[in-house]
């Protein structure tokens, strides 16, 4: 639910923009100001499962998350919903490390946590990928208010079931007293203004004075924050140490270039399906069907493999998977087919996906204690955002740059496609440097045996 509704929205802006009378300029707002908040409170909401417990945490969040969708569904005016969308995105950030936080400390180190990941990381998966199909069919059967308000019901059931299946589980030795609140504001503030700047690009441009002056700020917190977990906090929010970890530090790395290649995919494959070959929005859902399917079966097998080699291998393996079928979605044509230019290269894409995704999970959560699950997995949580966001922001930039320096003469949907082209290049080399990351950080073949 909280990965779906990165996507969900998408299909559903005309539709939107018509009810509530957004602008061109304003209707990127639905989709950034769950993007800003989500991204800006992921090391905090992991950190505060560390600290109030993970079960009050997550049920927290779940129906902050809830209530929020309700507000946004029965949106009257633009900012209602903006601010709805800013709501979901902070109960996201509580929800998404608590999660995993609950998991990891759960299920002990080894096959039977691998297996518990590997149904997580297959929701995950499948939530981000089925983002269009849900949202085109919601929005033409019912309305688009609907694609808020199913999750009503959803999330109030999951905080109830929070609150009577998950243990208390919080850090013995943090306390609220002892919390880093110099460092939890600044982390955050940087995290909000860097994502601010990042998602603003699209329009302002990347070498705008706006967007350079937004950038330098950000550098400016996130170096205080250094700074200041380094020499001031006495319980600091991100214990510098824990990037002495080769595992999470380069895992962490992989999830980054995981998350700009493949939250990138997705955004160009819609757009090619309905801008250039004319497909409607469920249509193009449907024609993305496959793809989660084939990330589910293949994640599940990957939990598997991981227990066997250990999670470099396998992710090096699944990110390699990843860059090939970006690179087949690069010599895409203007006048394509689905079976050859889209499910192709699409299933070993989202082959890669479900062959990465659990085994970077596994080596950044594995060996941290139970005291620090949650800021491991708010630190998984924040380099995949935050490599969407800026993944996608790149890319975009490439593809609309190409796209307005096409021949004179050319249609729109070869100008298009053109951009596309390239887009997905530039996000294959992300996906192979995350492979190279995998080989020469996390690669350290073992044999485990599996239950």
């Amino acid at each position: 639910m909280i990965i779906l509704d990165v996507s969900i929205v998408n299909v559903a802006l005309p539709s939107i923009a018509r009810d509530l009378g957004f602008t061109p300029a304003t209707l990127s707002w639905v989709v950034n100001a769950y993007a800003l908040a989500f991204a800006g409170f992921l090391l905090l909401g992991g950190r505060a499962a560390d600290l109030l417990g993970r079960r009050a945490v997550l049920a927290g969040g779940l129906v902050l998350f809830a209530l929020a969708s309700l507000a946004g569904g029965l949106a009257q005016g633009e900012g209602t919903l903006v601010a709805a969308r800013a709501a979901q995105g902070l109960g996201g950030a509580i929800v998404a490390p608590a999660t995993l936080s609950v998991l990891t400390t759960t299920f002990a180190e080894g096959p039977e946590r691998n297996r518990a990941l590997g149904l997580w990381g297959a929701m995950g998966a499948v939530g981000g990928a089925s983002g269009a199909l849900l949202g085109g069919l919601l929005t033409e059967a019912l309305s688009w208010r609907w694609i808020l308000i199913i999750n009503v019901p959803i999330g109030l059931l999951g905080g109830w079931a929070a609150l009577h299946v998950v243990r208390v589980g919080r850090d013995a030795a943090a306390t609220v007293r002892g919390f880093d609140v110099a460092g939890a504001l600044t982390v955050t503030a940087g995290l909000l203004v860097l994502t601010y700047a990042i998602v603003g690009t699209e329009q302002h441009g990347l070498a705008s004075a706006r967007t350079l002056a937004t950038l330098l700020a950000a550098v400016l917190l996130l170096a205080g924050f250094v700074w200041i977990e380094q020499r001031v906090a006495a319980r600091p929010l991100v214990p510098l140490r824990i990037f002495a970890s080769r595992a999470l530090s380069g895992a962490n790395a992989v999830v980054f270039c995981l998350g700009s290649a493949a939250f990138a995919m997705w955004y160009f494959v819609t757009l090619y399906l309905q801008e250039v070959l004319g497909y409607s929005p469920i249509e193009a859902g449907l024609a993305m069907l496959p793809m989660p399917v084939v990330i589910a079966l293949c994640t599940r097998h990957a939990t598997r493999l991981t227990g066997r080699l250990g999670a470099g291998p396998v992710l090096a393996v699944g990110m390699a998977l990843i860059g090939a079928g970006m690179l087949l979605f690069a010599r895409m044509p203007a006048d394509g087919e689905w079976l050859a230019d889209v499910l192709a290269p699409g299933v070993l894409a989202a082959a890669g996906i479900g062959f990465s995704f659990i085994p970077a999970t596994i080596a950044a959560t594995d060996g941290i204690g139970g005291g620090e699950a949650g800021l491991a997995s708010g630190l998984v949580n924040t380099s995949r955002q935050m490599g969407g966001s800026l993944g996608l922001a790149l890319l975009v930039a490439v593809a609309a740059h190409t796209t307005a320096g096409a021949a004179a003469g050319v249609s729109r949907p070869e100008a298009l496609t053109d951009g596309f082209q390239h887009a997905f290049a530039v996000g294959a080399a992300f996906a192979l440097a995350g492979a190279l990351v995998s080989l020469l950080v996390l690669a350290r073949p073992r044999v485990r045996a599996v239950r």
